[in-house]
């Protein structure tokens, strides 16, 4: 998978991965890694699907309609991926903290419903549902983060309270921050999930 990664000053510090919503690449969540933890290493993944040219992590069907089959396939490909480049780039595989942004989120939110241990934590802005109908890992001492718009047309506020739902009923620790602006990723909300960040791992 195309990704770029950054050695950090800090090999304790949580490595984090980074996810682009679609569109989007490698580069795009780069200041964010920065501003929550300037000493950790960054894996920055790009998607690997294309959509009409834009970059992907797996195939939907019509907006907010996911390819299950493929959803299911990539996020296998992904935790592959994620155990190759632990041990290329010497980091430890059991101290990664995802971050991603709308399809990143959703990526990232699907390696914890179908992998146990694969995050250690997971900053997810705007993310949706992955999937129903699946038993999930046992995420007790996974913290999350979702970021949600009470008003985003694309995930809508039942979206993201039924998300916390599965999460907290794994025993994931979730903290929801909720804003005003739709879709988009504002400063408020990065500003939050910083604070959240630093609260959780340092």
């Amino acid at each position: 998978m195309k990704h770029l990664f950054k050695q950090g000053t800090n090999p304790a510090a949580p490595v984090l991965v980074l996810f682009h919503g679609t569109g989007g690449t490698e580069n795009d969540l780069l200041p964010l890694a920065a501003g929550f933890s300037p000493e950790s290493s960054v894996l920055s993944i790009r998607g690997n699907v294309s959509e009409n040219g834009m970059a992907r992590y797996f195939r939907r069907l019509a907006e907010g309609v996911f390819d299950l089959e493929d959803l299911v396939f990539r996020t296998k490909e992904l935790n592959d991926f994620l155990d190759e480049a632990a041990a290329e780039y010497g980091f430890d595989r059991h101290n990664l903290v995802a971050i991603g942004y709308s399809n990143g989120a959703n990526i990232a939110g699907s390696l914890l419903f179908h992998y146990k241990d694969s995050l250690r934590g997971a900053i997810l802005h705007h993310p949706m549902v992955p999937i129903r109908g699946l038993e999930l890992p046992d995420l007790s001492g996974v913290p999350v983060f979702i970021g949600a718009g009470v008003n985003d047309p694309i995930c809508s506020a039942e979206e993201s309270k039924e998300l916390e739902g599965l999460l907290s009923g794994a025993g994931a620790s979730v903290a929801v921050h909720w804003e005003q602006f739709g879709h988009q990723l504002t400063r408020t909300e990065v500003a939050a999930a910083a604070a959240w960040y630093k609260e959780q791992f340092q």
